[in-house]
């Protein structure tokens, strides 16, 4: 069995949107426009008002089915508060952001966990973190990787990635298919910057990405589009698959073009997202 063949099914559509934990008038609003809403009690929240954040988290009654809670970094006071409301909820998928080795996961026994790899030693445990057994996912962050070099920017002044950023996303990658995890793309900040978005998640799909986070509603029929194939892309797949099944399996030629295991993996791949 391959690495992708032996992946998890991945529970959510490709558009996971961010919300802050604080503000629970838009939950409802976030988890309709979405495939699956991102309650978050870190970043998005002042840490002054994190305790109402997880009280609103408490008192909220989403689909359990289709919310993941960003909990804080392990070890802090917040991550220890934030895990007793959370066992009050039916909510049972958690990120976990900077997570750098695997005994940050052992308060997480019970959860699904996207480890968000977003420092330089969280890229570096990727591998480690995907093998684990809770391990759903993994994410990758390019603002917080560059603050723990002690940069200031991920990005040119182009919108294109730096290097090391680059660097962080592949790698992430490649520790989640080979440790059996998904892999999930980080957020594009720009939010007027449609086609730098459409870019990025098309390129996310190229490269095998399970799905692309975002922070803000108008971003998610963008990630949706680019996730989806067309209907050519569709209808090439199957005709491929069609003239395998008749070749008899081995190589063969279709369409002048060699085609061989892989490529019929590419069109497998078309087909599960049609």
């Amino acid at each position: 069995m391959s690495d992708a063949d032996s992946v998890r099914l991945f529970p959510w559509g490709p558009a996971l949107l961010f919300c802050p934990a604080d503000r629970p008038e838009r939950y409802g609003k976030a988890l309709e426009r979405a495939d699956a809403v991102i309650l978050d009690l870190e970043d998005a929240v002042d840490p002054s008002r994190r305790p109402a954040a997880r009280e609103a988290l408490t008192a909220s009654d989403l689909d359990p089915a289709r919310v993941i809670v960003r909990v804080n970094a392990a070890g802090s006071d917040d991550f220890r508060a934030d895990l007793s409301a959370l066992a009050s909820t039916p909510y049972r998928v958690v990120m976990l952001p900077k997570a750098e080795r695997v005994a940050d996961l052992a308060a997480l026994a019970g959860y699904s966990v996207i480890a968000l790899c977003e420092t330089a030693a969280g890229v570096l445990a990727a591998p480690e973190l995907a093998r684990h057994p809770d391990v759903l996912a993994l994410m990758w962050g390019a603002e917080d990787l560059v603050a723990s070099l002690g940069g200031t920017s991920s990005r040119h002044a182009d919108g294109t990635y730096r290097d090391v950023a680059r660097h962080a996303r592949s790698s992430v990658l490649l520790a989640a298919a080979a440790g059996g995890a998904h892999a999930i793309d980080t957020v594009h900040l720009d939010i007027a910057d449609e086609a730098g978005l459409a870019a990025e998640a098309e390129d996310a799909v190229a490269v095998g990405f399970a799905a692309t986070a975002c922070i803000h509603p108008g971003q998610v029929e963008t990630i949706r589009a680019a996730y989806r194939p067309s209907p050519e892309e569709v209808e090439t797949a199957r005709e491929l698959l069609e003239a395998a099944e008749a070749a008899g399996g081995g190589v063969f030629r279709h369409a002048g073009k060699m085609v061989d295991g892989p490529v019929l993996a590419h069109a497998r791949a078309v087909l599960r997202r049609s």
